[in-house]
């Protein structure tokens, strides 16, 4: 059935741009199935390249909404290229040509929708380009930020931050807090992004996140997984900041992916007492280094503390000698874990994680305290605030496992008087995610905020 045929040319046409590395298409995704479920009759074109797409739709429920329909655009890579390793080079390649795949995608999806126009731009706000984009097609454009609102700051007062610290003269103010931005009086100099103030200023990469910063402005509503109890200051300046802003989640608590537990973590958890156990796990997209991956199991057979580490199998070469085997009544080791489940378990009482956005979110739906192994991106500011502004978990210490350190920060988080207090800040804003998401909660009246504008018709302009 071709949807064109059954609507209305008059219905809202959404073109959705995600960027395709990392963990950004899949919470477009979910906010745009929300969004779909709606607006029946509003139709969405879902662009992003045929790995992103292929991994993100098979993954989640089937699609089975008849108004979002996946496009696939090319990933930048001309034929028979061979990566030389850089990072970031899958990036730059897709980067330079983004904006004009995404431009000839979405001619098609309006040419195979019969004339069905273009009504609103929604994209990953990585994507700066997109308000140039938006502006020549006379739609709205609402980017996405796919991680928290400091993360965010940081990027919309890079040039305040560069002109105040100055750039590469930063030694020396590592420590130095950013007092002079609102909501960031905790945050430290290191904390901050690469490509604020250290790393390649001059990569595609900085220059697309401090373009971003300057143009986000210009956008009709900025929208980010997050609720405004979470960090009232910094939701509170960036909303003079931008047309609108809208924290619309957390995601998990509203959207929740069905999962499968095939390792059997669940039933496992069910044998524990309650609040012992740590759930070890840092993302899709990291593993620690290998002498980091051997401390981190030494630590955990000398504290004897029961864990379920999500592990992929080409990793275990890296673990101590004989560990499986002395610690396979206490421990479980698995490829994947349902990880929203396992944290919403009463018997876990700690996650040791990287401290991506989505894990954050995820930690405080279950109410558990973290100890954060940051790596790169967002997640030094991410762990600062878990310790410092929230004060529900711990960075690790000097950066990286120790031994000492894990079996330091365990101790302190399952038996001491200090983890105790952690969890009982962690309920709190627990209680205050569950209120956001509820009947007249503060997410959900940014969401219907968020439908309006998305939904409205294309601009007119003959008519204004």
């Amino acid at each position: 059935m071709h949807s064109s045929s059954s609507s209305n040319n008059s219905d809202p046409h959404i073109a959705v741009l995600a960027f395709p590395f990392g963990t950004h298409a899949a919470p477009l995704l979910t906010i745009i199935r929300r969004l779909a479920t709606a607006a029946p009759n509003t139709q969405f074109s879902f662009f992003t390249t045929s790995t992103s797409n292929t991994k993100i739709f098979s993954t989640s429920i089937q699609n089975t909404q008849g108004n979002i329909k996946a496009y696939d655009v090319w990933d930048g890579l001309p034929e028979g290229y061979v990566f030389s390793g850089k990072p970031e080079e899958a990036i730059e390649l897709f980067m330079k040509t983004a904006q004009e795949s995404f431009m000839k995608g979405i001619k098609e999806a309006v040419a195979e929708m019969g004339r069905r126009e273009l009504s609103c731009l929604v994209s990953d706000a990585f994507f700066w380009f997109a308000a140039e984009m938006a502006e020549e097609m006379g739609v709205h454009w609402v980017p996405f930020w796919t991680a928290g609102p400091n993360s965010l700051s940081a990027h919309v007062y890079t040039d305040l931050i560069r002109e105040r610290i100055g750039l590469g003269g930063f030694e020396g103010h590592e420590n130095q807090t950013l007092k002079f931005i609102q909501g960031m009086s905790q945050i430290q100099v290191r904390d901050l992004p690469e490509g604020v103030l250290f790393g390649n200023i001059e990569s595609i990469f900085s220059r697309m996140l401090q373009q971003m910063g300057q143009m986000l402005p210009q956008a009709t509503a900025v929208f980010i997984n997050s609720f405004e109890e979470l960090d009232p200051i910094t939701t509170n300046d960036l909303k003079t900041k931008f047309n609108k802003f809208l924290n619309i989640g957390p995601s998990n608590l509203i959207s929740p992916q069905p999962t499968s537990d095939t390792s059997g973590c669940l039933s496992w958890l069910d044998k524990q007492k309650a609040a012992s156990v740590a759930y070890i796990s840092f993302g899709s997209v990291t593993t620690p280094p290998p002498n980091e991956l051997k401390v981190l199991a030494e630590a955990l057979e000398a504290g004897g503390v029961p864990f379920i580490w999500s592990l992929k199998d080409m990793s275990k070469v890296h673990l101590p000698n004989g560990f499986l085997e002395k610690t396979k009544v206490n421990g479980m080791i698995v490829p994947w874990a349902p990880q929203l489940d396992i944290l919403a378990h009463g018997a876990v009482g700690v996650f040791i994680t990287h401290c991506g956005w989505n894990s954050l979110l995820e930690s405080i739906s279950g109410g558990v305290p973290m100890i954060c192994r940051p790596f790169f991106g967002d997640q030094k500011l991410n762990g600062r605030v878990v310790e410092d502004v929230l004060e529900v978990g711990l960075k690790i210490e000097g950066g990286i496992f120790t031994k000492n350190g894990v079996v330091s920060g365990l101790d302190l988080i399952l038996f001491q008087e200090k983890g105790k207090k952690m969890r009982e800040k962690m309920k709190v804003l627990k209680e205050l995610a569950k209120k956001a998401v509820g009947p007249k909660g503060s997410s959900t009246r940014n969401f219907e905020s968020l439908l309006q504008i998305v939904s409205r018709p294309k601009i007119d302009t003959a008519k204004e």
